[in-house]
């Protein structure tokens, strides 16, 4: 990051194997393999964002380890699994019946996770997930033998104990204005998730996150999917049985799930630490790119 706030970005490399895919209950699940030392990280991507998100911490592992980088159901090159007529209804309509019936589930998500892990060929790794990958992360672990470290970045453990998100946030995350645009849609949506001086100076990395996110983002109808399984999610009193060393990560100033619910975690999950960053919003992990890394690849050298 330069010293001014404004992000400096890269292109992340991609030497592996072209397109893997991986087959569960007739889902193709995409995933991209970049070849690399040490154990594997796997990198699981937040509700309805593709892997762009993680452009930043992907490119401070890729001298040391290997990266595995899914896309989760609906998103990206993945399929959505959804009824064949349901994506094709109005919201109205649509919605509801997500909801009700037709939506995912983290543990279906984190299924899916063991099936690209199986696919790959990977026995052993660190699993990192932020927000809905954090969930599907907790969730991994808890019912799978891979993982070797979890990195939580702002995500809660659900349930009635967590911290909900607040009604002013869900409003800008799920509403969507009247006559805007996918672009326009996608920046009103985005709001709560960054700060304002983050935006006001990088302008121009708002507008390539824009374009990835059109590119490689959730459709809506797999985004309400996902919402449905973090809606569902509660592993509030099974934490105990997680046994792995795991890093817990979240700003401080995060207006979709607020920091208490990392705190919680903390609190109950045994072998854990938990490193707060400051004014941090939801996206610290790419407001505070350079922090947020550096941290991440001392707790993996840390456990190698």
């Amino acid at each position: 990051m330069a010293d001014d706030g404004r992000v400096d970005f890269k292109g992340t490399r991609h030497v592996g194997s072209g397109m893997p895919r991986a087959i569960r209950d007739g889902v193709s699940i995409y995933y991209e393999h970049d070849d690399g030392d040490g154990t594997p990280v796997v990198f699981v991507q937040g509700l309805g964002y593709g892997r762009w998100m993680w452009r930043w911490q992907r490119e401070g592992v890729a001298d040391d380890y290997s990266v595995i980088a899914p896309d989760n159901r609906g998103t990206g090159r993945s399929d959505t699994g959804l009824p064949p007529l349901v994506p094709r209804l109005p919201r109205k309509l649509r919605a509801p019946l997500i909801f009700k019936r037709a939506g995912y589930s983290i543990g279906g998500l984190a299924a899916d996770l063991e099936a690209v892990l199986d696919d790959a060929g990977i026995y052993s790794a660190h699993i990192v997930g932020a927000s809905l990958g954090g969930m599907i992360a907790q969730r991994y672990a808890l019912e799978y033998s891979r993982s070797k470290t979890l990195a939580l970045l702002c995500t809660t453990h659900g349930g009635p104990d967590s911290v909900p998100i607040p009604e002013e946030t869900q409003d800008h995350v799920f509403d969507v204005p009247k006559g805007a645009s996918k672009r326009e849609t996608l920046r009103h949506r985005m709001r709560p998730a960054f700060t304002e001086r983050f935006t006001n100076r990088n302008p121009h990395l708002m507008d390539r996150i824009i374009e990835w996110r059109l590119e490689q983002d959730a459709s809506d109808p797999a985004r309400e999917a996902q919402a449905t399984a973090a809606l569902n999610f509660d592993v509030s009193d099974r934490l105990d049985g997680i046994r792995v060393p795991t890093l817990i990560a979240h700003g401080t100033a995060d207006r979709v799930i607020p920091v208490a619910n990392g705190e919680l975690l903390a609190k109950k999950i045994p072998d854990s630490r938990l490193e707060l960053v400051e004014g941090g919003s939801h996206m610290f992990f790419i407001e505070s790119a350079d922090r947020v890394t550096e941290t991440l690849t001392t707790f993996l050298r840390d456990h190698e």
